[in-house]
């Protein structure tokens, strides 16, 4: 029996893709939740630094629609989607870049997802903090329409993906990717990785329209606005619930997601959801308003 456990595993995990943070149904969310916090000029400013990106008519397609609340969502999904694109490149593993009309940057990126930190809560591993706080900067400040079509889309995806606590994680096992786990709620995948399992946790990768709409309506009636705080502040609570995100049982072969572990990380994952979606809303907004604020005469 451990053995066909063993092969079974094995072969799920063959055809598993790597983890990459919340699923496109967790960043649709954040940025739909974000988008209703949003003042009508933030609303205008991104809609329209969004259109100049040179993805824009890919993120129509894929939303079906033209509505700015619709490409937002899509937009959030960016960093991930650009993973596989061969027009992108991998910094640290000395390929060219290319250049791509439209953007002043075509490297991946891959260590800007997630920061590990030590059992004394120092950096080791990630850029995560440090990039969110950075592309803010850029955006209050540049002049440069490039510069904020591209810097738009990471500073949505990574709001959202400092709110999933397996990307503040331990430093050794990749954010959870080397954990495997039973899933048995699961029947097409009962054997996966930990990072995989949380990130479907929001739903179905394919989640937009009205089902979107209806799934962070909800999220917004069952949890309050959080205090903003800083980025640390959000490094930091993702931080603290790493204690509750590994299972604490064993199945038959590996730590199993049971029912009570499973209503526990939906519980985390939804409240987290909730709060990158209000707290990336009023970082947006502030940052439309320093702009407004240093260029009217």
């Amino acid at each position: 029996m451990r053995l066909l456990f063993i092969v079974l595993f094995s072969s799920f995990a063959l055809f598993a893709g790597p983890a990459q943070a919340w699923n496109a149904a967790g960043h649709r969310l954040v940025a739909t939740i974000a988008w209703q916090q949003l003042s009508p000029a933030s609303r205008e400013f991104i809609s329209a630094a969004l259109q100049r990106h040179p993805d824009y008519a890919h993120w129509q397609t894929r939303a079906r629609s033209d509505e700015p609340a619709a490409i937002f969502a899509e937009a959030a999904t960016w960093p991930d989607d650009i993973r596989n694109d061969p027009r992108f490149h991998n910094e640290h593993a000395g390929e060219t870049p290319a250049p791509l009309p439209g953007l002043p940057d075509t490297a991946r990126h891959k260590d800007w997802h997630y920061v590990d930190l030590d059992a004394d809560g120092q950096v080791v591993a990630g850029q995560i903090d440090r990039q969110i706080d950075e592309l803010a900067r850029l955006l209050r400040s540049t002049r440069q329409k490039e510069q904020i079509s591209w810097a738009l889309p990471w500073l949505i995806h990574l709001v959202a993906d400092i709110h999933q606590p397996l990307h503040v994680g331990r430093h050794g096992d990749g954010g959870g990717n080397a954990v495997e786990i039973e899933n048995p709620a699961n029947r097409r995948r009962p054997f996966t990785n930990l990072h995989s399992y949380w990130d479907d946790l929001p739903g179905p990768p394919w989640l937009r329209g009205k089902r979107l709409a209806e799934r962070s309506s909800a999220l917004l009636q069952s949890y309050p606005a959080p205090k903003q705080g800083q980025v640390r502040d959000w490094r930091d609570e993702s931080h603290r619930l790493l204690a509750r995100a590994y299972p604490p049982e064993t199945g038959s072969l590996l730590p199993i997601a049971s029912d009570s572990f499973q209503q526990q990380t939906q519980a985390i994952a939804d409240q987290r959801l909730s709060a990158a979606g209000y707290r990336l809303g009023r970082l947006l907004t502030t940052i439309v308003r320093a702009r407004v604020s240093r260029e009217t005469p």
